[in-house]
């Protein structure tokens, strides 16, 4: 007979170090990327590294909170109901507050600004693994995967109607891949995902007009270099422009203003002109470390619930981060898409850290064979 066990200090230190490695990374190449524009807009160099600095400290103030409760939290079904709830709230209440470049992205109040669409990744993924995990012998009715299903679609059209195009596609990515984890049979995600395309093309034909020229920037970028197509242009030359070693922390140009984002959405852009191919390769071990470690995680996990929720957690910042390179290499179209660990926004940072607290829970558990 086996029993499960609780080590607090038996989690997976591999993972534990590529973390800490990505954060501190991601704060240096924060405060290069972002330094000139503190001092244009703030007369601070260091405005948005001290700020990005307080959410990782949160971030990991948090991570270690959980890391130091024995018990499972995440598989409590109030925890698992409460966590929904509060996401579908949240992006909700986004849609009435004032608009931030004329987008309804985030609660902001009393100074504090939070973004819902980075926790409701996290939670849609602990609902979908308790869910299926529950069902597990009734999966293949389509009644049962309504719920989920339903769930899903008030998500992804909430966070549609912020607009943030980009974030839905990457949540219905992420959901479909946690739905087949779960054990759903191919033949209906089939069916899901061509409703989906149909869905999808129909929402681009009446999205902003600035989606449609994003996809025809990345059809055609060579037509759009002073519009649409500006911030691709801007990102392979800054990458191109930092060869093998690049140009040493702090002395990119593409910073000044000629890439927007460059703190944010492109910072593997800053990453590859100063630290040249080196500095990029050594984010993507970083990022292969981390998925690497989280995949072990979801084998060794002591239950079916804690193994898809591992791999849940772990591809969906894998996937998050995937997309992001590919967008700064101008292999998919421009979205806003943040790279995980390592772009500016706190919402980003303290979420992915809470995930990554779970995780480091899950390799703490442990099965043992009790003696009869």
């Amino acid at each position: 007979m086996s029993r499960e066990i609780y080590r607090r200090y038996g989690f997976d230190k591999l993972l534990f170090l590529a973390v800490l490695g990505m954060i501190a990374f991601g704060l240096v190449m924060v405060f290069s990327s972002s330094a000139p524009r503190g001092i244009e807009e703030r007369g601070n160099s260091f405005y948005y590294f001290v700020r990005q600095a307080a959410g990782a400290a949160a971030g990991l103030a948090l991570l270690l909170v959980i890391m130091s409760w024995s018990r499972p939290f995440y598989r409590n079904p109030v925890f698992v109901y409460g966590m929904l709830t509060l996401s579908i709230g949240m992006l909700s209440l986004a849609l009435v507050m004032p608009a931030i470049r004329n987008a309804n992205r985030w609660i902001h109040i009393a100074g504090f600004r939070f973004q819902p669409s980075e926790l409701a990744k996290i939670s849609l993924v602990i609902f979908l693994a308790y869910y299926l995990d529950r069902k597990r012998g009734a999966l293949n009715d389509l009644r049962t995967l309504a719920l989920p299903i339903g769930v899903i679609g008030v998500v992804l059209l909430l966070v549609f109607k912020e607009p943030d195009v980009s974030t839905a596609l990457l949540i219905g990515v992420i959901c479909a891949m946690m739905l087949f984890l779960g054990g759903v049979r191919m033949s209906h995600l089939l069916v899901l995902g061509l409703s989906a395309s149909a869905l999808l093309t129909a929402i681009i034909l009446q999205a902003p007009a600035y989606v449609r020229e994003r996809i025809m920037s990345f059809i055609s970028p060579e037509a759009n270099l002073h519009d649409a197509g500006y911030q691709a242009y801007q990102s392979k030359l800054a990458l191109g422009s930092g060869g093998i070693f690049g140009s040493s922390i702090g002395q990119g140009s593409g910073k000044l203003y000629y890439l927007p984002d460059s703190h944010t959405d492109y910072i593997f852009s800053i990453v590859g002109e100063e630290l040249g191919l080196i500095g990029a390769l050594g984010v993507l071990f970083l990022f292969g470390v981390f998925i690497w470690r989280g995949l072990v995680i979801s084998r060794r996990a002591p239950e079916s619930f804690s193994r898809v929720l591992a791999a849940g957690l772990t591809l969906a910042i894998g996937i998050q981060a995937l997309l992001n390179i590919s967008i700064v290499l101008g292999l998919a179209p421009t979205t806003g898409l943040p790279l995980p660990f390592f772009s500016y926004g706190r919402s980003s940072l303290i979420c992915t850290l809470f995930a990554v607290g779970m995780l480091l829970h899950i390799s703490q558990r442990k099965t043992t064979q009790r003696r009869k």
